[in-house]
Order: structure tokens, then sequence, then C-alpha cells
């Protein structure tokens, strides 16, 4: 029989848990490993103005995930004042209303910004040029200069903006540019000539983020566009490129703060940045998109289930080290995978305990089962007596450990009652038929591979990855059947050829 789809199953499986765990990593920037921090930024807009006594509208522009910074969450204070967010082509914008307000009014919006370098956000479409601009004499030929100029020492959109931007500079500040100045700003005056020479161009508002500042202002920025790329540059110097720690406010060429039936309108911004776990830095974004195609989140659960599933998400790790010791290793083990639930039951009340509490169960339990087969009972009326009694045994230790002060005796309520009365049962048929010694063996290779499997599940980094990348089980289910197929010695059958080599 060919096996060619056995190994097309096996690599499916492979590609398809690497590719999912490749693309939450790259995607939703989760971690590799655990205990990595990401910075993130707490930033507060407040709005001030003075109300005339009547209606009054806010328009502010809002920050939205973009190219190395990622919207987390976003809350606002204003008291009496209805909100409502609008969004278009990727602008995102608050609006407050109210019907009377008059005085001094502040409005504050927070937003927590999750510096991350691979984020991409909706790009802004480019604006149109209008080369038909009009200019009032002798402005409109000191503009053509300025342009003619700096259009023969360029090759493209970047460069001529770069050469226009220097003109107007201390150093290279000619006579046309001086007389530009006198009448209008420099940002909204470079944005229109750039547009007179047909480059599609805007004045875009950025936060320079610094830890601790209060009373932050926006900067003015100019985006130039060619074709596809945009680029942005700095008016003052006509330095090209944008700053890692600039947050674009506003990229779509708007007023940032419009107020109707107020004066005076001004918005300043505070900022602190700290470090967090990555994990949960990034929990919000999992969450808001559990319902894509390639993101199976657990994060999208309630809490209560989120915690369900961490433990359970474990079992296959410990099924793949059991299927190591049994396959390829050699250990007899009492039941399956009876190791891997103790191991379970190990993580909630720490190795020592649970072995103590194990043994002290399980050798009890053997003895009273002792007892039990000289009434000869039915099999199912004696394992239920068994259950009974572990139930009992359990019982008793719990409140002995009580009145003595061990707090850790109690914690043996964890151990799967039913499992351990099943274990106690086979332990005792095997002592009856094999004896003592295969007793040992397979009760020793259980507890060996129980404590195994809980070093391998209680790892800090196994229960980060099995968590948060659904994907490895498919990779644990690829090695499983691999291993599945194994038909070679066990290491301890390797024994049996000692004496060969001695010879």
């Amino acid at each position: 029989m060919s096996r060619l789809p056995f190994y097309l199953i096996v690599a499916l499986l492979l590609a398809a848990g690497i590719g999912l765990s490749v693309h939450r990593h790259v995607q939703f920037e989760v971690p590799w490993t655990p205990g990595e921090l990401r910075q993130v930024w707490e930033i507060e807009a407040q709005v001030n103005f003075r109300a005339e006594g009547g209606p009054v509208k806010v328009n502010m522009a809002l920050p939205s995930t973009q190219r190395g910074f990622r919207l987390l969450t976003e809350h606002t204070a204003s008291p009496g004042y209805g909100l409502s967010y609008l969004e278009e082509d990727g602008v995102r914008r608050a609006l407050w209303s109210t019907r009377e307000a008059a005085g001094s009014q502040q409005l504050y919006y927070s937003a927590q910004i999750l510096a991350a370098p691979q984020a991409r956000g909706n790009e802004v479409p480019a604006p149109r040029p209008d080369p038909s601009v009009a200019w009032e004499p002798p402005y409109d030929t000191a503009a053509s200069e300025v342009i003619e100029r700096a259009w023969s020492r360029s090759a493209d959109a970047f460069t001529f903006a770069r050469e226009l931007i220097r003109d107007f500079g201390d150093e290279r500040q000619g006579e046309n540019a001086r007389l530009l100045l006198t009448q209008f700003d420099r940002v909204p005056l470079l944005v229109r000539l750039l547009n007179q020479a047909d480059v599609p161009a805007r004045e875009v508002s950025g936060l320079l983020l610094e830890h601790g500042r209060r009373r932050q202002t926006l900067t003015s920025w100019i985006q130039v566009h060619d074709g596809d790329q945009s680029a942005l540059f700095d008016p003052s110097t006509g330095t090209q490129g944008r700053p890692d720690n600039l947050l674009l406010w506003e990229a779509a060429g708007q007023a940032v703060l419009e107020v109707e039936g107020g004066t005076n309108s001004r918005v300043t911004f505070s900022m602190l940045s700290r470090n967090q776990p990555a994990a949960a830095a990034v929990r919000s974004q999992l969450a808001e998109d559990a319902g894509t195609l390639l993101n199976f989140s657990i994060h999208s659960l309630p809490l209560e289930e989120q915690a369900l599933f961490q433990t359970i998400l474990l079992i296959p790790i410990g099924a793949l080290v059991v299927v190591i010791l049994r396959v390829l290793v050699g250990i007899k083990t009492s039941g399956t995978f009876m190791p891997v639930l103790i191991a379970l039951a190990f993580i909630q009340t720490t190795l020592v305990t649970g072995l103590v509490g194990f043994l002290l169960v399980v050798a009890v339990g053997l003895v009273i089962r002792n007892y039990l087969s000289y009434l000869n009972l039915l099999l199912v009326a004696r394992v239920t007596a068994v259950i009974i009694t572990v139930i009992a045994i359990i019982s008793l230790f719990s409140v002995l450990a009580f009145r003595f002060g061990l707090n850790a005796g109690l914690q043996i309520t964890f151990f799967p009652m039913i499992i351990l009365s099943w274990t106690i049962e086979r332990m005792s048929i095997l002592w009856e038929e094999e004896g003592p010694k295969e007793v040992l063996i397979q009760g020793g290779g259980s507890l060996l591979t129980a404590v195994l499997a809980y070093l391998a599940m209680n790892n800090p980094w196994v229960r980060h990855i099995t968590f948060n990348f659904l994907g490895v089980q498919l990779i644990l289910m690829a090695l499983i059947l691999m291993l599945g197929n194994y038909t070679g010695y066990r290491l301890l059958e390797l024994r049996r050829f000692k004496p060969v080599t001695e010879d």
C-alpha cells in the first residue's frame, strides 16, 4: 500500500500549522516568547474653547492605526456633550455636540497607542493637485520663478519637493522666496507651490512622542505623492523621511480642530510611555480581529473559558511526551494516557505535593482493594467501591492536612478520582497476575512519564506557544502521526543485544 497519502497529510498539517503560527506572529505581532515587552503610549488630548451660550459642535481629527503604530483603545470625557465617531476613506474624526454651552469648556480624548513596527494602516488617497492657482501680482511672477528654479535641479516629485523647501530655508532663501513669505505662511505656501507644479501634496499634522511631555502641540509636515509612493518632508529643513516617534494625528489635509459656537479654541497633548507585556498589549487587537479567517483566537472568548482552554491546550504536549516515551523509549505505564491526567493534577498541586499525595492515595487504596478481592465482588461493584474508597481517602487526608496546618495537602482534591480508582484496580489485578515487580515497573513508569509530561506542560514557553498559536496543535498532530509510523526497536529493548556486544 502506498504511503504517499500519509506523507501528504503529514506535510499538509506541518505546512498549515507553521503557516498559521507565522501569520499570527507577523500580522498580529503575537510574540514567540513569553515576557516580551512592548512600548505603549498613553496620549491625552485636551480641547479648550469658550462657548458663546448657544449650540456647540466640536469636530476633531483622531489618530488611527498606521505605519509603526497601532491604536489599542480610546476614551473620551465630555460631560453634557453627545459624541459620535465619523470615518470616511480611512480618516477618523470625533464630533461633540450640545444644545447649549457657555463659558470655558474642556473636552478630553485619550488613546492607547502601541508602538508596532510591523503595523500598517489604510492609506489616505492622494490629493488632486490644481495647477491653475491664482496669484496676485507680483506674487505670481515670484511663484513661477521659484518653481522653475527648483524644477531644474530635480529629477522627480520627491527631489523637487526637497529643493523647493530648501529654497525657502535661511541659507538659500532668495528675494522671490522672501517676498512670498511676507504674504503667506510657510507650510500652506509650499503645498500651494507643489500643487501648482502638478505635484500632489498636502499638509498633515503629527505629534512627536516624548515621554512625560505636557501641553504639546501638533507639528506640520508636508506629504508628497509620486505615483503609488508617498514621503514626508520637514517644511523647515526639507529633510525627507518620517521620524520613528512621529504619530500622524491628521493625515488628510483637513483642519485638526473645528469649533462652531465657540471661540479661542485650541488642543494640547500630554503623553506618557510605559512598557507592558506584549501579550497584553495585543490582546484587544486579537479579540477585535477574531472573526477573520486566519485568526482563530482564544482571546475572543470570555476570560473564564480562556483560562479553561489554557489548560486544555496543554494536553497534546503531554500526549506527545507519552507517545515518545512509549513508542521510542519503551516505558510501560499503567493506562495509556493516565500520566497526562496526573500531570494536569501536578500543575494544580505543584510537583512535590502531587507526588506525595498520589503515592499515599494509591498505597492506601491498594491495601483496601486487597481486602475487597476476598469478597468476590463483580467488576462494576468492585470498581465503584474503590471509587468511594478513593473519595474517602482524599477527604480524610484533606481534613488531616488542615488540622495539622499543611495547606498544601488540601490541593490533593485536584486529582482525577475516577482515574485514580481505575489505576488502583489495574495495579491490584497486575499484582495478582504478574507480581509486585511488574507493579513497580508500570507504577514507576507512570510516575516518571507524569513528571516529564508535567515539566513539559508547565514550561512558560510551552504554555505561551500553545495558548497563543493554535497552529501548534496541527504541528503536534503531524509529529504524533510520524511517531505512530515508527516500527523500529525501542531504546529499552536494546538491552537484549548487550550479550552480543560483549562477545
